[in-house]
């Protein structure tokens, strides 16, 4: 499925909690999205833009827009370092809206099985209505994850501590074309989890205070977004520009009180035939007194690759990388990449060089669309403490 729509529905499972991130990633339409992307980690999965509709931007010229939907189901395989190596089951439907202008719509449901004993699943879609006047999307997502924290700040030097995130997600969107290209409304996010230790824990981590709590988020907010592709599912041109603002209050039945501010923009060049940069950046804030879960979390939405979710983490977030993405013969491809990032410890020591986290690696494509350009992709990437491998389909962004 893929950060647009598809990397939404899967991206706040991280922005959540790790649970949440992964679950708004997989189902949507094209960023992907999310952000596929809920359970968003988008962060650490990957699957958004496959099962994402096609806009009628994104057909090639002289073709006509489909007036019946499809049927996609495929099992998707996954390599995270933060979840471990699996399958995630997709299952979507793709139709029109009845009007020539708005892109397709998508109604879907996904699935993650890997081998760390993660576990969920997440039911949604995505509809475009009145002509592209409209975007709605709503989210229902259930699971466990099992991943790795190592404490707030630069985790380098820090002992993982195992843990086992288990709960549900709601989420609900709606956003109004406005002038410039601009889609702006609301959205509503309601969460509950429960996190214990996993069995495998060294017995000498300070734990956080969430803990064996059962805890509630609750959270009304906006998206701002504008985003010019040509192409979703492999932009040659244009931009994205991406804004949410999320607030959790005690006043809405939430346990915690705090923001969450996220900042995207990505832009690409088609250099020459075959040949795409692409860059990429973003920025992360939150406020308040949020879980650890609740900060912003390094790793997750392809954000600098090379590095586990979960192992830097903390109230203050940026990063930006540049792609090159090269288009062979028999659907083929290769991409090299590079990035800088920080997070910043305590958010108070922005931009100290011993803090930077650099990255860089490359990847191998194979088209499993050649109409619409979709691409399996794996990726190898090193960063300053750790590397990973990365399955996924979908360009990273």
């Amino acid at each position: 499925m893929n950060r647009r729509g598809s990397r939404r529905i899967f991206s706040f499972l991280l922005a959540s909690g790790l649970f949440w991130s992964l679950a708004t990633r997989s189902i949507a339409a094209p960023q992907a999205e999310p952000r596929a992307k809920p359970i968003s980690p988008s962060s650490t999965t990957d699957i958004q833009d496959a099962s994402a509709k096609p806009s009628s931007k994104d057909k090639p010229s002289g073709e006509t827009k489909a007036e019946t939907g499809a049927l996609v189901i495929a099992p998707l395989p996954i390599s995270s370092p933060a979840l471990g190596s699996g399958v995630v089951p997709v299952f979507a439907y793709i139709f029109p809206t009845g009007d020539k202008t708005s892109p397709a719509s998508l109604l879907g449901a996904v699935g993650l099985l890997t081998d760390n004993g993660s576990r969920a699943i997440a039911l949604g879609g995505e509809v475009y209505l009145k002509q592209n006047t409209y975007r709605t999307t709503a989210v229902y997502a259930r699971g466990n994850l099992n991943y790795d924290l190592y404490g707030l700040g630069s985790g380098d030097a820090q002992q993982k501590l195992p843990l086992k995130q288990t709960g549900q997600l709601v989420f609900g969107e709606v956003l109004r074309r406005t002038g410039w290209k601009f889609f702006l409304g609301p959205r509503f996010l309601w969460g509950s989890s429960l996190i214990t230790v996993r069995p495998d824990n060294p017995g000498a981590i300070l734990l956080p205070p969430d803990v064996g709590l059962e805890t509630r988020l609750t959270a009304l907010g906006f998206r701002v977004d504008r985003d010019t592709r040509p192409n979703r599912f492999y932009p040659t041109a244009g931009t994205i520009l991406d804004f949410t603002a999320d607030f959790f209050s005690e006043g809405l039945g939430s346990k915690y009180s705090f923001e969450s501010y996220k900042l995207t923009f990505n832009k690409y060049w088609s250099l020459t035939q075959g040949q795409v940069l692409a860059s990429g950046s973003f920025a992360c804030f939150t406020a308040g007194q949020p879980p650890f879960y609740g900060n912003c979390i390094y790793g997750t939405n392809n954000q600098l690759r090379g590095y586990t979710a979960g192992r830097y983490l903390d109230r203050y977030m940026f990063g930006t990388q540049l792609e090159y993405r090269l288009a062979l013969p028999k659907r083929f491809g290769l991409v090299g990449f590079g990035g800088l990032g920080e997070v910043v410890p305590g958010g108070n020591q922005p931009f100290r060089t011993k803090n930077f986290l650099p990255s860089g690696g490359g990847g191998v494509r194979f088209a499993l669309s050649s109409k619409y350009h979709v691409n399996l992709r794996v990726d190898f990437a090193q960063g300053k403490d750790s590397h990973t491998w990365g399955v996924g389909v979908g360009e990273a962004f």
